[in-house]
């Protein structure tokens, strides 16, 4: 069965209108990216600083793009919020 976007844990409508408007439409996709360069993009086209938690839930999803077998703690948004803070282990 193939995964769609919407299947994803941390992916909502509002992260999937944010995909449509990157271009991205299947999680295969989503994989060849690399969420630093989403979140630039989104903030180019929508002129607006977009919150950090958007980077955290890009990084959440294109690690479960990559990998389907990711553990789950790391399909939430939150977990690579800590990363990104420092206060998570790698």
């Amino acid at each position: 069965q193939t995964r769609r976007l919407e299947d994803l844990i941390s992916v909502g409508p509002a992260m999937l209108r944010e995909f449509k408007l990157l271009g991205i439409r299947s999680v295969a996709e989503l994989a060849r990216q690399k969420p630093e360069r989403l979140y630039r993009k989104l903030e180019r086209k929508t002129r607006k600083r977009q919150d950090p938690c958007v980077l955290d839930t890009f990084c959440a999803a294109v690690a479960q793009a990559r990998n389907p077998r990711l553990a789950v703690e790391k399909c939430q948004w939150w977990w690579w919020s800590r990363k990104r803070k420092g206060e998570a282990s790698t």
